[in-house]
């Protein structure tokens, strides 16, 4: 079990993009998970039912514990399960009958518009990897895709002359979303000048390459922001996900439509894409107090 949580925290940190004081919270909160679990005889998390977790959220409000926090605790395993489900590693899902009460809404961290750029403009695109990284980063800023669907982009899935990106997402859904004219040029350099070079007479379908043709692995793109964070001099904790969240806050920000928003990010529920609408709206407070007459 220690193992199957570990991979668990390992995906938040990389895919995920989350802080440190955070991912320490999700420790904290598994480890209590899993001593109940050992407390009461249980071994394997295939054996755990929605009995359990009720029994488990009794034992979270008899020590104290207040609904704000064991909603906390109840998010941290839900997404326990939802992602050893999505990697095969159990069968079922205890927490799928289990609601967990809305104790407020917790807005995902992004850049400003000059952060990004500075972000972008780090890379030195002379060299065949800084290209591809370059390429990459101007990709999942310019069409918001995430971190699983970026590393395993084919040379067949981007058209340079119609300006677009056929994307599979999750569960298998085919999506197009648009590029811009950065995105096209950056990347149409990378697969003309550095692509052949980095593959060295060896043969991949993707897009994106590392050694011996192999794509890219999401911990070494997390690096690779990182790496360019630091070298931007940004304070902000960037992660792949946060390039995602800035694409959709500056579309609605922009004037786009939630629905136009909601289409490019894959999400096959509006309520997921709303939360975007709460960043825009308190940038369009700040709007109305600096430039209305009347404020």
């Amino acid at each position: 079990m220690d193992e199957l949580t570990q991979h668990y925290l390992d995906y938040l940190i990389i895919e995920k993009g989350l802080s440190d004081n955070s991912l320490m919270s999700y420790s904290a909160d598994l480890a209590q998970y899993l001593t109940f679990l050992e407390k009461n005889g249980i071994v394997d998390l295939n054996n755990v039912d929605t009995a359990v977790i009720l029994a488990w959220l009794i034992d979270l409000s008899k020590k104290g514990l207040s609904a704000k926090s064991r909603a906390r605790h109840l998010i941290t395993v839900r997404g326990l399960y939802k992602f050893l489900i999505n990697e095969k590693k159990v069968t079922k899902n205890p927490m799928k009958n289990v609601d967990i009460p809305k104790t407020g809404l917790s807005l995902p961290k992004i850049m400003t518009i000059s952060e990004v750029a500075t972000l972008l403009e780090v890379p030195d695109i002379r060299n065949p990897r800084d290209l591809r990284n370059s390429a990459m980063m101007e990709i999942m800023y310019g069409a918001g895709l995430r971190v699983s669907e970026l590393i395993l982009l084919k040379l067949q899935d981007i058209n340079l002359d119609a300006n677009f990106v056929r994307v599979m997402g999750k569960g298998s859904k085919e999506r197009i979303v648009p590029i811009g004219s950065h995105a096209r040029s950056i990347t149409q350099k990378w697969i003309k000048e550095g692509r052949t070079i980095l593959l060295n007479k060896t043969s991949t379908p993707y897009l994106f390459v590392a050694r011996a043709g192999k794509p890219m692995t999401r911990q070494s793109f997390w690096k690779i922001i990182k790496k360019y964070s630091l070298l931007a001099n940004l304070s902000k904790n960037i992660t792949p996900h946060t390039l995602r969240h800035s694409f959709a806050t500056h579309l609605l920000e922009g004037g786009a439509d939630l629905r136009s928003v909601q289409t490019m990010l894959g999400h096959s529920d509006i309520s997921t894409t709303q939360i975007y609408t709460h960043i825009s709206r308190e940038y369009l407070m700040k709007m109305h107090e600096k430039y209305h007459p009347r404020k």
